[in-house]
């Protein structure tokens, strides 16, 4: 639903790939002020870092697209996430690496933040009120990229994990077999996403707008299309 998201703005990004940004994405920001608790300014970098986090995500993807000669159509940012268009379709080697450098570019973000926060404690510069908020949202930072790291992991489609999960197995079974077994995987985790959802929310108080669809999972387990 958020590729026909309006677009309200749009920018040449790296590697000249044109970026476009969906009126739902300020929807999102504009909700997680509200769900700040009072501290309007705590919850406008939360959803700056988010942005952030998500653009250069999409950007892993666009990357893993220009290395292997593929054209990038564009890269959009909505309520949702966002995704990667490119201009033709591609092969399963190729879809392997665009799908996996999306990922791997929040793994880097989480790597790198870490190593920033571990060297102001290390570096006792702590102690500095300067120092001290910088360390805070590095440390947000951080855990906001692994965050995203795990859920696009998830063995879902369309997230990253479902996709790289079908390429696999596409590896070593069948289609037909490799997408009944994307299909009952995905069916599982879509069942236990409610309660998770629940423990997410209790425990961080993050609000997930992703709900993987049971009846596509299930359709696919069944060797139909999702």
């Amino acid at each position: 639903m958020f590729g026909n998201d309006t677009v309200v703005f749009q920018f040449t990004g790296p590697f000249g790939v044109r970026v476009e940004i969906g009126q739902s994405l300020a929807m999102l920001v504009l909700f997680i002020g509200l769900m700040s608790g009072g501290n309007i300014i705590d919850g406008l970098i939360f959803a700056v870092m988010l942005v952030t986090a998500i653009f250069l995500h999409e950007m892993g993807h666009a990357a893993g697209c220009l290395l292997q000669k593929v054209p990038v159509r564009r890269v959009m940012l909505h309520g949702g996430g966002g995704f990667c268009e490119p201009a033709r379709s591609t092969t399963r080697r190729e879809s392997e690496l665009i799908v996996a450098l999306g990922p791997l570019v929040n793994l880097a973000l989480w790597a790198l933040a870490s190593l920033a926060f571990k060297a102001i404690l290390m570096g006792n510069l702590y102690y500095s009120p300067l120092m001290m908020t910088l360390a805070g949202y590095l440390a947000m930072f951080a855990f906001l990229n692994l965050a995203l790291f795990f859920f696009n992991m998830m063995p879902v489609q369309p997230l990253d994990g479902g996709k790289l999960l079908h390429l696999g197995l596409l590896r070593v079974l069948s289609q037909a077999k490799a997408h009944r077994t994307t299909g009952a995987i995905g069916l599982v985790v879509a069942l236990a996403w409610i309660p998770a959802m629940i423990i997410v929310y209790v425990n961080f108080h993050w609000v997930l707008f992703f709900m993987p669809s049971i009846i596509g999972h299930y359709r696919m387990a069944k060797g139909q299309l999702a």
